[in-house]
């Protein structure tokens, strides 16, 4: 078999990508801090920093004190340099937002679908011109358009999603036909446990599972706090349709049991509605959520919920042994906040007693906008990766976030 020899340029590359990661991830640090976290000379730093500063990629910011000596200058990844572009595509609308590298929001577009993937795909390159426009971002200056959707996204971005009845939808091609923006396509759930990972209640942990529950259900599995499990062909993390009951309620995906017909928004709500005579809709559910003095009927619908999840969880817990597992979603964030006692004492009840013991259950940090953010940061991780601008590609990219330093604060 032939190898492939390492080159002067493949060392550059990689030395460039680990300074560029520790300012990303570490925020505002000196050439001296960075030397010392990359384990490169003070030679090397200075020269690649220079390099990075008259490419507009780093910039400094500011002065810090020294034990005696000179005031060291603080240097960041410069916020301006390029702009990303994330989208959330729910069950029946879509969220686009623009921020620049600092993960400042700058524009949202938020439209309505009817989960057909012709209108999904003209729906998101109208909201991608809608943020562009309001900021007043070039195209070109655009590092890439990062979409989470929910099923399973294959490596050239098709979809396949049974519960919305997609089935290999070219969604990544649609895409690319209508913008120069880089597109980058991935499952929603794993969108969401990126943003988390780096930005929110993932923060500093190694092994965590971010589960997503809404109207569908997922989860992200991330092993030594730098990849997802995928599996053989990217499938993994379908959560929702592992089964909860034998031969239990159909479920959207045509199966039957599945953890998703328990625990989805709609079933919630549902069952909300025949304990309480209230008619069923799509509010009831964060409606009943938000009252204060719950009737009994209800209080007994979102316990029997709280069981389900738990359940579900202690599973996680049994295969994976994570060290957290941080609930969100649209549902998961809001039901979990008020009923986590109830969701932990089921946890603790279905899972074995030493793993459970070692893992943390928690709510995001990130609220509803954690698809799009994450989805966002996928063609950064590409940047971090490249050590700069990279050569074009439609390749789907995982994140490979540097794990911080004890006693380090992350930057948001």
């Amino acid at each position: 078999m032939e190898t492939r020899r390492t080159t002067v340029r493949d060392v550059r590359r990689a030395n460039r990508s680990s300074l560029l990661t520790d300012l990303f991830h570490g925020g505002l640090q000196s050439r001296q801090q960075l030397a010392a976290s990359t384990a490169l000379s003070q030679a090397s730093v200075s020269n690649l920093i220079g390099e990075m500063i008259e490419e507009g990629l780093v910039e400094e910011a500011g002065l810090v004190g020294s034990d005696g000596g000179r005031p060291r200058v603080l240097l960041r990844v410069r916020p301006g340099f390029r702009y990303v572009v994330g989208a959330d595509v729910g069950e029946t609308r879509v969220l686009v937002e623009l921020y620049d590298l600092e993960m400042n929001r700058l524009a949202v577009s938020r439209l309505e679908h009817d989960d057909g993937p012709e209108q999904v795909a003209g729906r998101l390159l109208t909201g991608l011109s809608a943020v562009l426009d309001e900021a007043g971002v070039a195209p070109a200056d655009v590092l890439g358009y990062g979409v989470g959707v929910p099923g399973v996204v294959g490596s050239d971005g098709v979809v396949d999603s049974q519960s919305t009845g997609w089935d290999s939808a070219p969604l990544g091609e649609m895409l690319r036909a209508g913008t120069e923006v880089p597109i980058f396509v991935e499952n929603g759930a794993k969108t969401h446990g990126q943003a988390e990972m780096w930005f929110g209640a993932g923060r500093g942990a190694r092994h965590v599972v971010v589960v997503m529950t809404g109207l569908g259900v997922g989860a992200a599995v991330v092993m030594d706090g730098r990849s997802y499990y995928r599996g053989a062909n990217s499938n993994a993390g379908e959560w929702g349709h592992t089964t909860l009951v034998y031969d239990g309620d159909e479920c959207r995906c045509g199966a039957r049991g599945c953890l998703e017909a328990y625990i989805g928004s709609d079933r919630i709500a549902h069952r909300l509605a025949a304990a309480t005579g209230e008619p069923y809709s799509k509010e009831l559910l964060p409606r009943l959520l938000e009252t204060p003095d719950l009737a009994p009927e209800a209080v007994a619908v979102f316990e029997q919920t709280a069981g389900y999840l738990g359940a579900g969880l202690a599973d996680l817990i049994n295969l994976f042994s994570p060290e957290r597992i941080v609930l969100g979603g649209v549902t998961g964030s809001v039901f979990g906040a008020r009923f986590l006692p109830e969701i932990r004492a089921a946890a603790a009840r279905h899972a074995l007693r030493r793993p459970y013991a070692q893992t943390t259950i928690s709510i995001c940090e990130l609220g509803v906008d954690a698809v799009a953010m994450g989805a966002a940061t996928l063609p950064i991780a590409q940047l971090l990766a490249e050590g700069g601008l990279p050569e074009p590609t439609d390749q789907i990219l995982a994140f490979t976030p540097r794990q911080r330093r004890p006693g380090e604060r992350a930057r948001r």
